[in-house]
């Protein structure tokens, strides 16, 4: 297991916990852990049973096999009424060879698409129609598939899981094998071949690694191979991996052992074992020279990337070369920070240690300013290695490294999810679900002098492969030349045993056809709130829960981007204004601040949202009174000084910049002019024009806060182990917060179309297209009114994974990766919007069937699509309250809107009595298909033709949203031509304020969701 699992797979709910801090030993006897070899009477053994003692940090478990070598975890959590349930699969993308890549994800998505007993396109109808949620991971090392269902739906999840390992290949024909196959495509043009930098890892992997080695290409694989696989493939593939002795099956939730023991030995019992699976074992790459290598990108930004190799998932100095990886490249006390960050030389910097099942990676990763060339940024990234060399690692470093793991660790027992993928990936890639304790072990025997010689061990002196990412228009050069080809020699195929495989289906002694019946429905219960308000307005509401010894606080200051509506010219103000908070204070500078929360394991983070600025905390409970001190620094106390404002601005600038290289952004942009309007603020992005954000000085910032941040447009929630009490003496700082006059801007409506047009925006060599359609809507939230009835009618419609246009755009055709609409609002009017990234040349097809859909559902559903919307809706309440996150929102939401608790019962009688006459009033009110904009941006020569022919104007417009050229009248339109109907926002990413959130994440198993 690698510190990735720890902090990114999670654990569960209901564990109690002593943090460590800087001891050796659990302060408490350890968990008892009874091996056992008894059977049950359908010839299930239990082999193994923790149990908890005292406060040890452990997931409590049992472990059964069954005869046919699938491995069973079951881990029993009442503390919500809903189960989580995975089966992982030991087989990824390193069981690809030569010419066969990308096939373990194509074959994930196949298990979609129905078995024996589960029709097409019924697997995610079924979970959804049960108020749960679905999906499936392939990385390079495992496949997992998971629900998370109400309890009384477990059965139905272990029948699904069921009928696809022993059932799966009868099901399967030509045309789902081309769909899926045309969607896996679809999703390698949206995540890397449209997005910037997003080939980087894969021209790194085929130079670190040899020829033919597995992790040499990426799970997502190659379109020419995925054009050469066939039928057959998939079957041997299914027929070689996915046997029940190469899975485990792992249940988490509320749920009793011995009835989950019962329904595995029923449903999964009859399913005959596959082929053995052995392990995998492969020398780590061994470089004897630097390997430069380069590619040409849309970006604006060159990237460098140095990578080392290092060691695999699970090996003992792992945990040193994490530790190593913060010291220096991760936030604000790391050395790429100093030396190219606060320095602005780049615009990004940092570095990572990523570990799979058979080698591990060290990278350092930039992103220079304009004007520096990747030579000299390689000079200095390796004058921060060298500077490491001089001074090491120091007891204050690795301390806090500790800290904040092992901090993170915790906040992440919340969910029964993570518990579950916890358990299920320690069994998969070592045989013990029971790792977490020894993981902490070594976490906390981490030392400089560990940290000091893998550095000497893994970097000092070794050779990297050094990638350069250079923009297309040839203004930055490679870092130095081209220096590696790739070598087939000494390359053996391995052979992994496709010969003489046979199909044979389990017999049963039931009617395997027939889905369970469900239980009855679980009660669920909404958060148990106080309130409270102090003397200058600002209003508290607060949950208690003693599940984790964590507290979730959300701030919430109204106004935000909107703000701005007032102050002409300063657009981008209220996001550069939440970056400052994020630095220093008065007392601390930011590198000490950020070294203050790693101490305590604690996070605050401030970021502005078009509504609201918002403050995210979150602590232990031991420490939240020293959190609380530091939030009273950066909420009250913020430094303001003049440097950090002059890089973040320069920061911003460039991102600005960026903006137009990827054409997601140019589509949202454009459909935000045309949608609200130039008059309105909301038709530019929270961070601004380069023109806006290049006149702000840090006079404008300081008064924006001194006149928007106040408690009176305030409030607080707090989620955790905290009472009222307790919570509210230690919040007492905030009584001195000032109340102010704030003017809070009214709601301006657009005028709408006077009918649907579309707007196109040529972006050379994107690799799909990207469309918007909708309208500024009449309706502002209101949750018990015509919003929330919109947001019901338009489920069917585009709001499920099994809406019509999902299912025709991506299922059906085969032009995305995925389609969704949906109704947008706050205490502002918002849009409706459609979306898709669809394949070039589907492009006027894609616009014509999204058209057809949104006019079609004037017409009105069918009963099985009310049925379907009231049970996956009115069941869904089971999973809202489970994490701190969640609970905090949920308060949040009772405060912004002044909502009583009792909204959820009022929506859900709502839900009940909704007819189809209902859905189909409320469609006709607000889907008015002939005045919508619809916005397409593409590659010209590929995305154009054939839009002109669809009966609506095409007007066409740049990045900036300039007209072109002149509209053509609307040529008649064709016979075979459906004519015109009757007639996202872009949500800015704030980085936490350490700049860990990227960092962290860069470090997580690539893996490509289904």
């Amino acid at each position: 297991m690698t510190r990735n699992h720890l902090l990114l797979l999670g654990l569960g709910a209901s564990l109690a916990y002593q943090p460590a801090q800087a001891q050796q030993k659990p302060a408490t006897k350890p968990a008892t852990v009874t091996k056992a070899a008894t059977a049950t009477a359908g010839g299930a053994r239990l082999v193994e049973k923790v149990t908890r003692k005292g406060s040890e940090l452990v997931i409590p478990y049992e472990k059964y096999v069954l005869p046919n070598g699938l491995t069973l975890i079951i881990t029993e959590d009442h503390s919500d009424p809903l189960v989580h349930v995975d089966v992982t699969y030991h087989v990824g993308s390193a069981r690809e060879q030569i010419g066969k890549s990308g096939f373990a994800h194509f074959f994930e998505h196949m298990m979609f698409q129905g078995s024996d007993n589960v029709a097409d396109e019924q697997h995610f109808k079924t979970v959804t129609a049960a108020g749960g949620t679905l999906n499936g991971t392939t990385n390079r090392d495992r496949t997992n598939y998971f629900e998370t269902v109400p309890s009384n739906q477990l059965e139905t999840a272990l029948w699904l899981e069921a009928d696809r390992m022993g059932f799966l290949l009868d099901a399967v024909t030509q045309q789902k094998f081309e769909v899926q196959r045309s969607t896996v495509k679809n999703e390698r043009g949206q995540n890397y071949d449209n997005r910037p930098y997003g080939l980087a890892s894969e021209n790194v992997a085929r130079t670190l690694y040899p020829y033919g080695h597995p992790y040499s290409w990426l799970t997502i694989g190659y379109l020419e191979d995925l054009d050469r696989s066939d039928v057959n493939d998939l079957k041997n593939f299914f027929l070689r991996w996915y046997g029940p002795n190469n899975a485990t099956l792992t249940v988490g939730g509320d749920v009793k052992p011995q009835e989950v023991v019962r329904l595995a030995e029923k449903y999964f019992g009859p399913i005959s074992k596959g082929p053995a699976v052995a392990a995998q074992k492969l020398a780590a790459p061994q470089l004897s020279q630097d390997r430069y290598v380069s590619y040409q990108d849309n970006v604006r930004l060159p990237m460098l990337q140095m990578v080392f190799p290092t060691v695999p998932n699970g090996h003992p100095d792992e945990y040193a070369l994490d530790a190593l990886a913060e010291i220096i490249g991760q936030g604000k006390n790391s050395l790429l920070y100093k030396n190219l960050i606060k320095t602005q030389q780049a615009a990004q910097a940092q570095s990572y240690n990523s570990a799979s099942e058979l080698a591990g990676e060290f990278a350092l990763i930039a992103l220079p300013f304009p004007g520096k060339g990747l030579d000299s940024l390689e000079t200095q990234l390796r004058r921060s290695l060298l500077e490491f060399e001089r001074t090491g690692a120091t007891p204050e470093q690795v301390a806090r490294f500790k800290a904040s793991t092992e901090a993170q660790v915790v906040n992440s027992l919340a969910s029964v999810n993570g518990k579950v993928s916890q358990l299920a990936a320690n069994q998969t890639f070592f045989g013990n679900p029971n790792r977490l304790p020894e993981e902490l072990k070594r976490l906390r025997a981490v030392t400089p002098a560990e940290v000091n010689r893998v550095y000497n061990q893994y970097l000092k002196g070794k050779k990297a492969v050094i990638l350069s990412v250079v923009p297309k228009n040839g203004s930055v050069k490679p870092a130095k030349a081209d220096n590696y080809t790739v070598s087939k020699e000494g390359y053996k195929a391995p052979n992994y045993g496709y010969e003489g495989l046979t199909y044979v289906k389990a017999k049963d002694s039931f009617d395997r056809s027939q889905q369970p019946k469900s239980g009855t429905n679980p009660v669920v219960q909404v958060p148990q709130v106080w309130q409270a308000s102090l003397d200058n307005g600002l209003r508290l509401m607060g949950s208690r829960n003693t599940e984790v010894p964590t507290v979730t606080m959300l701030l919430t200051i109204r106004g935000g981007h909107r703000l701005e509506q007032a102050m002409p010219g300063k657009a981008g103000i209220a996001s550069l204004t939440a970056s400052l908070l994020n630095e220093g204070t008065q007392k601390y500078t930011g590198e000490q601040f950020s070294s203050e929360l790693d101490k305590l394991g604690s996070t605050i983070r401030v970021s502005a949202g078009d509504d609201n600025t918002t403050i995210y905390v979150q602590s232990l409970t031991k420490n939240l009174p020293a959190t609380m001190k530091l939030l009273e620094e950066r909420l009250l106390r913020p430094r303001f000084d003049e440097a950090d404002f002059a890089r973040l601005k320069k920061q911003t600038l460039e991102a600005i910049a960026n903006q137009n290289t990827q054409p997601v952004v140019i589509a949202n942009k454009t459909y935000d002019r045309l949608v609200y309007g130039p008059a309105n603020i909301m038709s530019v992005p929270a961070s601004g024009t380069t023109a806006s954000v290049t006149s702000l000085t840090l006079d404008d910032v300081k008064q924006f806060y001194q006149q928007n941040y106040a408690p009176n447009v305030s409030y607080l929630v707090a989620v955790g182990d905290v009472d009222q009490p307790t919570l509210t003496n230690q919040l007492g700082f905030l009584k001195g917060w000032t109340k102010k006059e704030v003017s809070l801007p009214a709601g301006e409506t657009a005028a709408q179309p006077d009918k649907t047009r579309i707007y196109f925006v040529n972006k050379d060599g994107a690799a799909q297209s990207e469309i918007r359609v909708g309208y500024l809507t009449p309706l502002t939230y209101d949750a018990t009114g015509d919003y929330y009835r919109a947001y019901l009618s338009n489920y069917i419609l585009g709001g499920a994974f099994n809406s019509r246009i999902n299912l025709n755009l991506r299922e059906d055709k085969g032009y995305t990766y995925g389609a969704r609409s949906g109704f947008q609002a706050t205490r502002y009017v918002g849009p409706y919007t459609a979306s898709a990234g669809v394949r070039a040349d589907a492009t006027a097809a894609s616009v014509k069937e999204f058209m057809k859909e949104i006019q079609n559902y004037r017409n009105g559903i069918t009963d099985e699509e009310l049925q379907f919307l009231q049970s996956s809706v009115g069941q869904n309440d089971a999973l809202r309250y489970e994490t701190g996150q969640q609970k905090a929102a949920f308060l949040s939401r009772l405060l912004e809107y002044d909502l009583g608790t009792d909204y959820v019962k009022q929506q859900n009688d709502i839900l009940k009595s909704l007819k189809k006459e209902d859905v189909q009033a409320i469609s006709q009110k607000y889907l008015p298909a002939d005045k919508m904009y619809i916005v397409v941006v593409g590659d010209r020569a590929k995305a154009f033709p054939g839009l002109a022919e669809l009966g609506y104007e095409v007007v066409e417009l740049d990045a900036e949203g300039n007209r072109v050229a002149a509209a053509a009248p609307a040529p008649a339109p064709a016979a075979s031509v459906t004519p015109p109907a009757e007639n996202e926002k872009m949500k800015i990413k704030t980085k936490d304020a350490d700049g860990k959130k990227e960092k962290r994440k860069a470090k997580k198993d690539k893996e490509e969701a289904k």
